[in-house]
């Protein structure tokens, strides 16, 4: 039996592939914050909050394709993926992220591996679908 370790790092890599194929065409997608344009394996999955937040961790709107530059040299360029949230999904978006990053979540072990699964089969549907390697 895998540890919830082992089951949260699984999830952290199903949960970023699908983020960074999700808006892909081709497996080409663009940086959330600064629009420069790869490969999503050349790319990496943002957090607007911090992934030390459980509660926003794998949360959809809060991580967005970034690339290195932007995500790990420039701290994910917080202030500009706020102004980019709040475009995309509504003006309180990162308002709310913030908010919610700050309440507790408890996981269990059948919570991780419910969101593995989800997440597996989303992402063979979408390297199906979009044909990208």
């Amino acid at each position: 039996m895998k540890s919830v370790s082992k089951l949260k790092k699984e999830l952290d890599k199903w949960f970023s592939l699908y983020v960074r194929l999700r808006d892909s065409i081709n497996g080409i997608t663009q940086c959330f914050t600064c629009g420069k344009v790869d490969h999503y394996k050349k790319l990496q999955c943002g957090h607007f909050q911090s992934r030390r937040h459980h509660a926003t961790r794998w949360n959809e709107r809060n991580c967005q394709v970034q690339c290195v530059k932007c995500n790990m040299f420039e701290q994910g360029m917080q202030w500009k993926f706020g102004l980019n949230l709040n475009a995309k999904y509504g003006e309180d978006t990162s308002y709310e992220l913030e908010q919610l990053a700050r309440t507790t979540v408890k996981n269990t072990r059948a919570d991780y591996e419910e969101e593995i699964l989800y997440y597996k089969s989303i992402v063979k549907n979408l390297l199906e679908e979009s044909g990208a390697e």
